[in-house]
């Protein structure tokens, strides 16, 4: 018999096993719908698919400077409420079709948020906003939303927080994004390496730009990493690199780095990791100091260096229906606001169409001029 054995028969402790030491900490495990099953049950038709193939093409052509629009992705920091996501869209739709020789929209339709210090995590991880946290019901809530908002001709964009949760929804999504707090992530960049869009690296909350510019570089590499299938049984995932990896500029703390210095220092860092400078500026978060006020004045700034040939391929806005921000509190979601944030402060709708055709004349004024991004994104 062995010692702890003995200690344990004197002391009348049970002898640990397998069961006593693991999940110490686990409250419960629930088995989740596989994502073969969700997207049985949500399929895309041939005229959603049709879109978010060409959209994909379209935005790595933008970035690669080979078209000469300006990515713009805007919409809500985060969905709540998937009816006035919806309203936005069919706004957003038909501002984007009157653009649509200037500027390529795509919505901001993000379902996961990352938290510094706790609060809610997204319409993904709690749909019903009360703490329930009934994944089920927010992964089809969310793939519902997006099939709808391709329904009127739009596409989205996401950021991916888990690693599990684009098997669900990523076969709907046109351009994908890595967040600050997670861009440094191996498995986020190793993830990015296998996405089937094109993926944006925000540089880090401190403001650090090579952190991105390096997870790039490594999201355009071949991975081998754990996954699962489509039919939720643990795997080994091989990835070709995602060669549509670029730098979203958002700021850091107490920092901003939208301005043409900036702008021209993360080109030449992407340059010298041999990257061509496809970069795109974030104008909230850092950017703004989240503030919506001060976020349309940075957009405004931003069409300045558009016109002026500054070369910046793409520009993102947080965007709702109505101004600002409101608490999400143990009333939850009969106590909200329709059409407004519970994150961060978004532009008001009014607003952002105004600031979209300031976005749309500038790029126009660029070709008049002649200057041309393409030239200026070429490493």
């Amino acid at each position: 018999m062995s010692i702890t054995a003995q200690n344990s028969r004197r002391t009348g402790d049970a002898v640990p096993n397998a069961d006593t030491v693991s999940n110490t900490r686990v409250t419960s495990i629930q088995a989740l719908p596989t994502p073969a099953q969700v997207r049985a049950e949500l399929p895309l038709n041939e005229r959603a698919a049709a879109l978010v193939a060409r959209s994909r093409a379209e935005v790595e052509a933008v970035l690669r400077g080979d078209d000469p629009r300006l990515l713009v992705v805007v919409g809500p920091c985060s969905v709540h409420d998937p009816d006035a996501a919806l309203e936005y869209a069919r706004r957003l739709a038909a501002v984007a079709d009157l653009h649509r020789d200037r500027l390529l929209i795509v919505m901001r339709v993000y379902f996961e948020k990352p938290r510094s210090t706790g609060g809610w995590k997204g319409l993904i991880n709690d749909p019903h906003l009360d703490g329930t946290h009934r994944v089920a019901d927010g992964l089809r809530m969310a793939r519902r939303l997006l099939i709808d908002i391709l329904e009127l001709g739009l596409p989205v964009g996401c950021e991916f927080l888990e690693p599990t949760s684009p098997q669900y929804i990523a076969d709907a999504v046109s351009w994908g994004a890595i967040g600050a707090r997670t861009t440094e992530s191996q498995i986020h960049r190793q993830l990015a390496s296998g996405l089937s869009m094109p993926i944006g690296f925000k540089n880090a909350t401190d403001g650090d730009v090579q952190v991105a510019v390096d997870g790039c570089t490594v999201a355009g590499q071949r991975h081998v990493f754990f996954g699962v299938t489509d039919e939720g049984a643990a795997a080994l995932v091989s990835t070709s690199g995602n060669e549509a990896a670029h730098v979203i500029l958002r700021g850091g703390r107490g920092t901003t780095n939208y301005d043409s210095a900036s702008v021209a220092d993360a080109a030449a860092l992407l340059t010298r990791a041999g990257l061509a400078s496809h970069l795109v500026v974030d104008a909230s978060h850092g950017n703004s100091g989240k503030s919506h006020v001060r976020q349309a004045s940075v957009l405004r700034e931003l069409a300045d260096q558009v016109r002026e040939g500054d070369p910046i391929a793409g520009v993102m806005a947080e965007s709702f229906l109505v101004p600002g921000n409101q608490p999400l509190t143990d009333a939850g979601r009969s106590a909200l606001a329709y059409g407004q944030s519970i994150t961060d402060a978004c532009i008001g709708w009014d607003e952002t169409a105004a600031l979209l055709d300031e976005l749309a004349l500038a790029v126009q004024d660029r070709r008049e001029k002649g200057s041309v991004v393409p030239d200026q994104l070429q490493v």
